[in-house]
């Protein structure tokens, strides 16, 4: 059967309509934005939902907005105290301006991720290693601010910063240890010794109350006594105080010489 030019007329257009609808017609989720290029100008963000655009004449480039993480490999640092270690942490950020992001950098995500790297290594190179073991949050907070002033300009949000291992060298992990271990040792031994200064405070208190009150050391003696008597021992030693002794000298003194 021949085809008629009319008929062939009608599915070349058909074709056509086809292929306008599935180049004009787009649909954007709800994170998403579309940055339109008309005749190379932008125009209003589209989206999210169906967006309609002018094949040939348009151009859509898609953008997320949700939440993006990345890791930054592990920096060879030298803190300001020279020693080396190998820090690698997470970048968290987010689109807020989609035309910014498209326009203003060529590849946003490569480049927050360029910055952050530079940024790691110029921030931690400048603190001690004390500082980089105890003083994380403070870190991660200034290296949020920096690499988030830095991305402003392109429309991206650094949210947050953490740096997740930092990497010592054997020797030094020696080191560290030995220095815990003798961190521990002079706390037990300040502590031994603040233990002996009350001790000797209370009994200096104890006696100057006996000293006043001779029965409170007869008292004591019995106290003593029983102490020892719960114990099983065949021996018991009596405490016998020496201004008793003393006592029986004098006399045993006075009658010798009579």
């Amino acid at each position: 059967m021949d085809l008629t030019p009319s008929f062939i007329g009608f599915f070349f257009v058909l074709i056509l309509a086809i292929y306008f609808l599935s180049s004009a017609i787009r649909i954007l989720k709800e994170y998403e934005r579309g940055v339109v290029f008309r005749l190379g100008r932008v125009i209003p963000v589209k989206g999210p939902g169906l967006v309609i655009i002018w094949p040939v004449i348009d151009k859509l480039v898609r953008v997320s907005l949700r939440t993006v993480t990345f890791d930054v490999p592990s920096q060879d640092i030298i803190t300001r105290d020279n020693i080396t270690v190998k820090v690698n942490a997470v970048v968290y950020f987010r689109v807020m301006d989609p035309v910014k992001a498209i326009t203003a950098v060529e590849d946003f995500f490569y480049a927050t991720s360029q910055i952050a790297q530079t940024t790691l290594r110029s921030i931690l190179g400048q603190s001690q290693l004390d500082e980089l073991l105890a003083k994380r949050e403070d870190l991660n907070s200034e290296l949020q601010k920096v690499i988030d002033l830095q991305t402003e300009p392109w429309g991206v949000k650094v949210t947050a910063v953490e740096v997740k291992n930092v990497d010592l060298p054997e020797n030094m992990q020696r080191v560290i240890a030995r220095q815990a271990e003798a961190e521990r040792e002079r706390r037990a031994k300040i502590i031994h010794a603040d233990g002996d200064f009350q001790a000797s405070q209370k009994l200096a208190d104890a006696a100057k109350i006996m000293a006043t009150e001779p029965l409170a050391i007869q008292l004591r003696f019995l106290g003593t006594l029983t102490e020892i008597a719960t114990e099983k021992n065949s021996t018991i030693i009596f405490p016998v105080p020496i201004d008793l002794i003393k006592t029986v000298m004098e006399k045993v003194s006075g009658k010798e010489e009579k």
